[in-house]
This record gives structure tokens, sequence and C-alpha cells, in this order.
């Protein structure tokens, strides 16, 4: 039977991005270095739990333009370190700021939601893969997921396919036609990190009529087991052959770095990179990218926010 995650990884995992913050920091308005925060408050849902939602607009927005958007998950991390767990954010706007001053890309929406708290890893690791995995592997994350629960539930469901109908089918239509969008495929992306690269892998796959490009930074493709005897990235990786978008009209971008939890994604994002190769992907609409001495964590992140995103909004 294969080892659950050893505890210090499991912390990172779970701990990253999840606590919810307190309802003085929800009232509070966000400064941003560039543009504008409007936020939705319990934005409420028929498929999962209601959540927060962050909508950075971008400096001089008009309703008399329309824009990209930059669909992101763990909302609490994108703009304000003292927001999140651990004193760490994205810098979401610093790098939008920055990339849209020098020319480099075009002003678009961002729409950060917030994860659920405990129920973060059942929202974000992707059920088609997951279902596959044999009776043993599957009970063993179930009991897991149960134990890190609060309160005395019994059933775990993995609810990714629930929470990508959130983002595609009440929080895309609501940005939609609350804000001025370019709403087709070609200008809607998705990015996360860790679990929510993961997630966002996923999305891409399971919605290539909603994304066109998604950037997935540090994907977790250990799930929450160890890395030895490890099932859960063949997976994936089986997922990605047998589920991957056209290439000819998507743009899919990964990354990782080599220290903590990081230094356990090479040899699985290598196979997932011989898959893309022979899916069709080249140069020209997919990156991967290693970035020695980089951490798990959001500092790292924010580091070479600016990669995916050029590749995400770039026009080419």
């Amino acid at each position: 039977m294969n080892k659950l995650i050893p505890l210090c990884i499991c912390l990172l995992i779970f701990s990253h991005c999840t606590p919810p913050t307190s309802s003085k920091e929800e009232a509070s308005v966000l400064e941003v270095a560039y543009g504008r925060v409007v936020r939705i408050d319990s934005f409420a849902s028929q498929y999962v739990s209601a959540r927060n939602v962050d909508i950075l607009l971008p400096e001089g927005y008009s309703p008399q333009k329309e824009y990209p958007v930059i669909y992101m998950h763990d909302g609490q991390m994108l703009y304000d370190s003292t927001n999140g767990w651990n004193g760490q954010e994205w810098g979401v706007d610093e790098t939008l700021g920055k990339l849209v001053g020098e020319k480099k890309v075009k002003p678009c929406i961002v729409v950060g939601a917030y994860n659920s708290g405990k129920g973060r890893l059942s929202d974000y690791i992707p059920a088609k893969p997951f279902e596959k995995l044999a009776s043993a592997f599957k009970d063993s994350i179930r009991h897991d997921l149960r134990r890190r629960k609060e309160g005395p539930s019994t059933d775990i469901v993995i609810k990714a396919d629930e929470y990508l109908k959130i983002l595609t089918q009440e929080l895309k239509p609501y940005i939609d036609q609350n804000y001025s969008t370019l709403s087709g495929k070609d200008h809607t992306f998705v990015s996360g990190s860790s679990m929510g690269g993961l997630i966002s892998m996923y999305a891409i796959c399971e919605y290539p009529e909603v994304f066109g490009r998604a950037a997935c930074l540090s994907t977790h493709w250990l799930g929450i087991m160890s890395p030895e005897e490890n099932p859960i990235p063949a997976s994936y990786v089986q997922y990605l052959a047998e589920h991957l978008p056209d290439p000819a009209t998507h743009k899919i971008y990964f990354d990782y770095g080599t220290e903590t939890l990081d230094q356990y994604y090479e040899p699985h994002q290598l196979k997932v990179d011989s898959v893309m190769r022979l899916k069709g992907f080249s140069p020209n609409n997919w990156q991967t990218q290693k970035f020695e001495g980089a951490n798990h964590s959001e500092n790292a992140w924010k580091a070479r926010l600016h990669i995916p995103f050029e590749f995400l909004l770039s026009e080419s």
C-alpha cells in the first residue's frame, strides 16, 4: 500500500492557501499597485461551496473596450500578502502593471476565485484521472481527505468537475455579463500553481471550448501521496495523452523549480513533455521551464510570473 506523502510535505500542499480570511479582512479594500479590485463576497454556486471572488480591473478600465480574462485559483493569494496563510502573495497587480507599462502585453481582467479552505484538495484533484486509480489508492486518498476535514463528515467526494462548473457555467457568464470582456476561448485563460496547476491543466482539457490557454506553475503531479510508488502521476500522463486540446488552437505553459516540493516534479514533467510533443505541441504553443533553486512558494511564483503572463497574453 502506498504511503501518504510525509507530514511536512502534506502541510505545504494542504495548508498552501487554505485558511479562510477573517470577516475584517474580507471587508477591507485591497490596495493594489495597478488597476483596482472589485470583490464579490460569497459568490454562490449550485455545484460547490460559496467563495469570495476578487476581480482585478486594469488601469483605465472602460466599458467601451473589451478585455481578455485570466481565471486564477487560490484568489486570496494574488494581491495581498496579509490575506493569505503564509504572508506571501503572487504580486499579480505589480506584474501586470509592469508588463502593460512596457507594452509587452495588453490590459486584461483577472478573476481570482478563492479556494474553499479545507475543501481545496477535493476541489482541485482532477476527477477523471482519480477515478482511473485502483480502489485501494482511491480509498486511501479519501481517508486522508476525511482526516483533514473538520466535523463529522463521512463522505468525501472529489469535486473537481463541480468546481470547473462554477468557473465555466456560473462565474464566467457573470463576468461576461457584468464586465466588458472578449468572451471567446482565444481570450479566456486559466492559471494556478501546485494543486492549482493541476486544476488548470484539467480545465483546459475538459473545457477546450472555454479556455484557450493555461499556465500551470509548479504543477503538483504527486497528488497527496509520497513520491515513491505513487500511481497518481502516471494517471495524469495518461489523461493528458487522451484529452489534450488541439495544439492549433491552444497554448499551455508548465514550469517547476528544484527545491522543497518542486524537487519531485522533474521526472513526471519530462513524461508530460513527451506527451506534449507526441500530440503536436511545439514552442509556438507550449513551454516547459525549469527554474534552478526555486522553491514551492508564492514568492517563487511571483518572481517568474511575468513569463507565463507574457506567454498567455501574447498575440502570436
